[in-house]
């Protein structure tokens, strides 16, 4: 008997028991009935023991079969990614990328370029995940995601496209009513609208030139999950803001929110184009990740005024 392992034979019955027939193995794994079960008749001889109790009308694992079966299953299903892996550095880029985006950007600023990306490489297909809520790329089986952070998750592999610098705004009419703070400390904070999923806590921490910090704690009267709902309130007087530059843009454009404290600053972040760091990346997220570069690292939004 040769010291080389069966692993025709180890994968034929793994799909075997995963079918629960030998028949839709064969379908499965587009080779015959025979094929299938003289492979797993080998493999049974070569083990010294049955695999399968056979009836006309049942099959069913051993329970030597049970003991071998997740080990066989493993197997199997790492030589099939082991090929897909190797189709993938082919040359032509091809299949799904599940990436996730931040709701408010991935709609303003990334759906908008999505044709020009499918007109380049039309045999990748994206599932795009839209959320302001972290996930877990890893867990959650996500290829890549853009996250806009201060520092990135240092698990991750992240390739950094373009600063994302934060406003504080209010309405005029808010302005009119309130007056115009120039320090942190006259805000008042009943009056801030709150983001929930902000990085560590629902906290803006300012710092001057000096070297002055301020922490205020929103407490208005709407918190949210997405920046986007909190802008009515604002355009409304409501309440103060803090949004991303790629939100904050237009409103300052046209007069809509006005930027105050000037003199202070935020911490400002970037948008980063992150994959996991616990394989290689396939061709399909390399030319995603280049597309990302030349579409977004300079940005329409860039606010100067």
């Amino acid at each position: 008997m040769t010291k080389f392992p069966d692993f025709e034979g180890l994968a034929m019955f793994a799909k075997v028991a995963e079918e629960r027939s030998f028949a839709r193995a064969a379908r499965t794994l587009g080779v015959s009935v025979p094929t299938v079960s003289r492979a797993v008749s080998r493999l049974e001889e070569r083990l010294g023991a049955r695999l399968f109790n056979r009836t006309s009308r049942q099959l069913a694992l051993t329970d030597f079969g049970l003991r071998l079966v997740d080990s066989a299953s493993r197997l199997y299903a790492e030589a099939e990614a082991a090929e897909n892996a190797a189709r993938e550095l082919s040359s032509q880029p091809r299949g799904l990328i599940r990436l996730a985006v931040p709701m408010a950007f991935g709609t303003r600023w990334l759906a908008p370029v999505l044709p020009d990306f499918f007109d380049l490489y039309p045999d990748i297909s994206i599932d795009l995940h839209m959320s302001d809520a972290i996930v877990d790329l890893v867990g959650d089986g996500f290829d890549a995601a853009l996250r806009i952070a201060v520092l990135p998750d240092s698990s991750l592999v992240a390739r950094r496209l373009t600063a994302v610098a934060p406003f504080i705004l209010a309405a005029p009419a808010y302005l009119d009513k309130y007056g115009a703070p120039r320090h942190p400390r006259e805000l008042k904070a009943d009056h801030c609208l709150g983001y929930a999923y902000r990085p560590r806590q629902d906290v803006w921490r300012f710092r001057n030139k000096a070297g002055e910090e301020e922490v205020v704690v929103p407490a208005g009267p709407l918190r949210s999950t997405n920046s986007q709902a909190l802008i009515p309130m604002a355009l409304h007087g409501l309440g103060i803001v803090e949004l991303p530059e790629f939100m904050a843009h237009e409103y300052l454009a046209d007069g809509r929110l006005k930027a105050i404290l000037a003199d202070w600053t935020l911490p400002s972040g970037a948008l980063y184009f992150v994959t996991p760091s616990a394989r290689a990346r396939p061709a399909k997220v390399e030319v995603l990740s280049d597309f990302m570069v030349a579409r977004l690292s300079n940005p329409t939004w860039r606010w100067t005024g």
